[in-house]
C-alpha cells in the first residue's frame, strides 16, 4: 500500500528554487579549464576545502577528495592556493589549453608560530553559505584537557555554542533543541548509530585515526539528509604515501597506535589504528578472591583504511571499523552474572572517478552495524536480549564545476535497513518463553540536487532540492486492520520534498550578513527513556502507526573577520520547527514484550535562540569563546494535559572559553571553562495512600531543575626536545578535569520512607554527582621513517 504523505510545513515556495536554478551553463563561452588536487606535501594527505583563486577575484574549494576545478577565459593568470596553517603557493600560468595543476602545500614552519584551530581556508566562514558549520583540526583538539586523558572529538564539538553535552562526562549531545537521535553521526560516509563506549563516557572516534571533522548545525545542504539537527562528518586520514610512521599513547586508562605509510609511494598507502582500554584489567588482582572475581570491563577501537591511485582520473579507497564494549560482571555471592557486549562495525567502498576536467564523480557501497546483547542469568534463571541496526547503503555523487564561482553537486541514495528490536529469549528450569518479536525492514531512498553559485561579487548561493522515500516492509501484523504482510511486502510507504536555500551578502572582504532555511524528514527514531542515550536504547522505523519526524529551521547570522582573518566573530539566530515528535506515553512502564510504536504518543516542538561566537585561529594564542541564549519546549496532547512544557535539555545558558597558550617551544598551556543553566526534571510534589499502598504524585512535565553545571578543565603539553630533528619524537600532556572538583549534580533521585499504619509518607530528594577532580597524564610518542624510493 503506497501512501504519499503531505504536512502543511512542505507547503514551502518551491517556485523560489525554480526562479533560482539559472541554466548558468550557457552563458559558458570558449574557456578553458584549471583542475587537480591539493595535497599535504610531507603526508600525501588530500586537504578539504582548500581556496584556490585567481587574479580576477575567481576561485574553487577543493571538495571532500582534495579535488578543485575552475574554468576560465583565455589569459594569464596568477594562481594563489592557500590553506590555514599551510604556506600559499602562487604560480604564473598561461591558460589556451586545459591544465591539470596538483599542489602539495607545506605546513607552516615553527619559527612563524603559527597553530591551527581550523580545517580551511581563511575566509570561508565570511564567503561561503555555510552557517553553523565548524571545522576541527585533530592536531589542535588534542591539545585541549580530556576526561581521564582520552582525547574526544565529540566532547569537543559540545564546546561550541548551540552544542549540548547529554550529561556529565558523556559524549552525547543536543543540537540547537534537536534530540539525540536528530544527529546524523558519519565516518567516511559510514553512519555511525551508537557514538559512545562506557555508556557515552567516551566516544568511538580514535583521534590518531580522524583526518577532518566538520559540523554542520545550521543550513544543512542536500546531499545530506535523514536526520533533522545536524551532521557529524568524519573523515579517517588515508595514510601517509610518502614514508612509514608510527605514533600512539600511553595513558592511565587506555593506549593507542598507528601504524600508516606507502603501499607503492606516491600512489597507494595504509594505515591502521588501535585503541584498548585496561583500567579494570590493572584491578583484577584486587578483585580475585572476592565474591567479584571474574568481573570485568574494558573497550577497544579497531580503524583501517587502504586506498590506491590508478591514475589523476580514478583512485579507490576501503575503509573499516571494529569497535566493541565487554562487560562482564560476576557475584558469586548472588550467584548471579551477566554480559553486556555491545558495538559498531563500518566498511566503506569508495571509487572517484573524474570524467573530464569538470565532472568528478564518487561511488561508494557502505556497510554499518550496530549490535547489543544482553546475557545474564541468577540460578536457574537465564536470559539473553539482542537489539540492533543492520544497513547496507549504496550511493552515488556527482560534482560538476561549469563555470568559476559555481559548484552543482548531484546523486542518489539508497538504503536497506534491517532493525532489530529487543528480542528476549529466557528460561527458568525447564519453562522457556521469550517475547517473539521480530526485525523490521525498510527501503529508504532519496535524490538530491544542489547548486552553489555567486551573483556578482556580493551574493553567494546555495540552493538545493532533496526527495526522499521510505518504505515499511514485512512481515508484518497491521495493528490498525490486522491485515498481514509477507515478507518484503510493502506496508506504508512516505515520500518527502526537502527544499533547502542558503545565501551570502558580502558587505565588505571581511563581514557578510547569512540567511536560509533548511527543511528535512527523519524516517528512523531513537525514543529514549533518560536524560541520555544508552545502548539498550532501541532505534524503530517509521509505520503506519510512526510517521516521519519533520523539521524546518530558520537561521539569519552576522559574520565578520579582524586582523588579517585572525579573529572571527559571528551572532546567529534561528528557529526551529519540529513535527511529529515521539515520546512514551506518561504511564509508559519498561515492557519489553510489547511493541514500541503503541507505547508511543505524538506532539510538536520548537526551538528557538540566539549563538555568539569569536575565536582567534593564528598565533601563539587561539582558541574560542562561544555562549548561547536558547529555549527547547515540546507540546504533546497525551503529557502535561497538552501544556508546553521545556524539555530535559532544554538549558537557557550555555557558556564556553577555550584557549591554548604556546609558553615556549618546550610548553604549552590549554584550559576550558564551560557553565551551563541546570538540566529540567519531573519532581514529585506529593505522596498519598491507596488502600495502605504509597502513591507518587509528580508535578508538571520538568518543571523543576537541576543547580547550574560550571567546570574548569586545565592542560600542560611538554616536548622534552622541540628542536629535535631525530626521527623519534614524545610529548607529555598532563590534564586535570574538575579542577575545583565541582559537585555538578548528574542525576535526582528519591528515597521513599512510608508508614503505612500510621499513615505518613515522606520521599527525600538527593543530587548525585559523578566526576570529582581527576588528575591524568598521557605519554605520546611518533616515530618517522625514510622516505620510500
Amino acid at each position: 500500500m503506497l501512501v504519499f504523505e503531505t504536512d502543511k510545513m512542505q507547503r514551502f515556495p518551491i517556485f523560489l528554487f525554480l526562479i533560482i536554478f539559472i541554466p548558468f551553463t550557457a552563458l559558458a563561452q570558449d574557456k578553458y579549464t584549471i583542475s587537480g588536487y591539493i595535497k599535504d606535501a610531507g603526508t600525501g594527505e588530500t586537504l578539504i576545502g582548500a581556496s584556490v583563486s585567481l587574479s580576477e577575484g575567481l576561485g574553487a574549494i577543493t571538495n571532500a577528495y582534495g579535488f578543485y576545478s575552475l574554468n576560465v577565459l583565455e589569459g594569464n593568470y596568477q594562481v594563489v592556493v592557500s590553506y590555514l596553517g599551510y604556506k600559499s603557493i602562487k604560480k604564473e600560468i598561461r591558460l589556451n589549453n586545459d591544465i591539470r595543476l596538483n599542489i602539495d602545500l607545506k605546513e607552516e614552519g615553527l619559527a612563524l608560530e603559527e597553530v591551527v584551530v581550523s580545517a580551511r581556508a581563511e575566509d570561508e566562514n565570511i564567503k561561503s553559505t555555510e552557517m553553523g558549520t565548524v571545522g576541527l583540526a585533530m592536531d589542535n583538539v588534542k591539545k585541549l584537557p580530556a576526561l581521564m586523558g582520552e582525547v574526544d572529538v565529540l566532547k569537543t564539538l559540545q564546546l561550541l555554542p548551540g552544542v549540548l553535552s547529554s550529561g556529565e562526562g558523556n559524549a552525547g549531545f543536543y543540537v540547537r533543541g534537536g534530540g539525540p537521535d536528530q544527529n546524523l553521526v558519519l565516518l567516511d560516509e559510514a553512519v555511525v548509530y551508537n557514538s559512545g563506549h562506557m555508556l557515552g563516557f567516551f566516544s568511538v572516534f580514535n583521534a590518531d585515526a580522524i583526518k577532518n571533522t566538520t559540523l554542520i548545525k545550521g543550513g544543512m545542504p542536500a546531499n545530506y539528509g535523514s536526520r533533522l539537527s545536524s551532521v557529524v562528518d568524519i573523515q579517517m586520514k588515508e595514510g601517509n604515501d610518502k614514508h612509514y610512521a608510527i605514533e600512539g599513547g600511553i595513558g592511565l586508562v587506555a593506549s593507542r597506535l598507528t601504524v600508516q605509510g606507502p603501499i607503492v609511494k606516491d600512489r597507494s598507502s595504509f594505515i591502521v589504528s588501535a585503541r584498548r582500554t585496561y583500567a579494570v584489567d590493572l584491578a583484577q588482582p584486587l578483585i580475585k578472591g572476592t565474591s567479584f572475581e571474574g568481573t570485568n570491563y574494558y573497550f577497544y577501537d579497531l580503524n583501517a583504511k587502504a586506498n590506491y591511485r590508478f591514475s589523476d582520473n580514478d583512485r579507490l579507497y576501503f575503509s573499516a571499523y571494529f569497535g566493541r564494549d565487554v562487560l562482564e560482571f560476576r557475584s558469586r555471592q548472588q550467584n548471579f552474572y551477566f554480559d553486556l557486549p555491545y558495538g559498531n562495525a563500518t566498511a566503506t567502498l569508495r571509487w572517484n572517478h573524474l570524467f573530464n576536467n569538470k565532472l568528478f564523480m564518487n561511488v561508494s557501497a557502505i556497510y554499518n552495524d550496530y549490535d547489543f546483547e544482553f546475557d545474564g542469568g541468577q540460578g536457574e534463571f537465564t536470559v539473553d536480549v539482542v537489539s540492533g541496526v543492520r544497513d547496507w547503503n549504496a550511493k552515488v555523487d556527482f560534482d560538476y564545476f561549469p563555470i568559476p564561482n559555481h559548484n552543482i553537486k548531484f546523486g542518489a541514495n539508497y538504503t536497506y535497513h534491517k532493525l532489530t528490536p529487543n528480542v528476549v529469549n529466557a528460561s527458568n528450569g525447564e519453562q522457556d518463553f521469550g517475547n517473539d518479536l521480530k526485525p523490521r525492514y525498510a527501503h529508504e531512498a532519496a535524490l538530491y540536487l544542489l547548486d552553489n553559485f555567486s551573483l556578482g561579487k556580493r551574493w553567494n548561493i546555495n540552493a538545493g532540492l532533496r526527495l526522499s522515500s521510505f518504505s515499511q516492509l514485512g512481515t508484518y501484523v497491521s495493528s490498525i486492520d490486522s491485515t498481514v504482510y509477507g515478507a518484503g511486502e510493502t506496508v506504508k510507504t512516505y515520500y518527502g520534498l526537502e527544499p533547502r536555500l542558503a545565501m551570502t551578502f558580502n558587505l565588505s572582504p571581511v563581514s557578510s550578513v547569512k540567511a536560509g532555511v533548511t527543511m528535512a524528514n527523519q524516517y528512523l527514531h531513537l525514543v529514549s527513556n533518560s536524560t541520555s542515550t544508552l545502548p539498550t536504547d532501541v532505534w524503530v522505523p517509521s509505520s503506519e502507526i510512526v510517521r516521519p519526524q519533520l523539521g524546518i529551521q530558520y537561521a539569519l547570522g552576522y559574520f565578520r573577520n579582524f586582523s588579517d582573518n585572525t579573529w572571527e566573530a559571528s551572532v546567529e539566530v534561528y528557529y526551529k520547527d519540529l513535527r511529529n515528535q515521539i515520546d512514551y506515553r506518561e504511564d509508559y512502564v519498561d515492557d519489553i514484550s510489547s511493541e514500541l510504536e503503541s507505547e508511543f504518543v505524538f506532539g510538536k516542538g520548537r526551538a528557538y535562540g540566539v549563538e555568539w561566537f569569536i575565536s582567534r585561529s593564528k598565533g601563539k594564542l587561539n582558541g574560542w569563546i562561544g555562549y548561547t541564549l536558547a529555549r527547547t519546549e515540546r507540546i504533546f496532547p497525551d503529557i502535561n494535559e497538552g501544556k508546553v512544557y521545556p524539555t530535559v535539555y532544554d538549558r537557557r545558558h550555555d557558556l564556553s572559553v577555550v584557549a591554548n597558550y604556546e609558553l615556549n617551544k618546550k610548553w604549552e598551556i590549554g584550559g576550558a571553562f564551560v557553565y551551563g543553566s541546570g538540566n529540567a526534571y519531573t519532581p514529585i510534589e506529593s505522596l498519598y495512600f491507596i488502600e495502605q499502598y504509597p502513591v507518587q504524585q509528580y508535578g508538571p512535565r520538568n518543571s523543576a531543575r537541576l543547580r547550574d553545571y560550571h567546570r574548569l578543565d586545565l592542560s600542560v603539553t611538554y616536548y622534552p626536545k622541540p628542536e629535535s630533528e631525530k626521527r623519534f619524537t614524545s610529548h607529555w600532556n598532563f590534564s586535570i578535569y574538575n579542577v575545583y572538583s565541582r559537585q555538578n549534580p548528574f542525576f535526582i533521585y528519591y528515597d521513599f520512607q512510608s508508614d503505612p499504619a500510621a499513615g505518613t509518607a515522606e520521599a527525600n530528594a538527593y543530587r548525585v554527582s559523578l566526576f570529582p577532580i581527576i588528575p591524568s597524564v598521557t605519554w605520546n610518542f611518533s616515530w618517522q621513517g625514510e622516505s620510500r624510493e
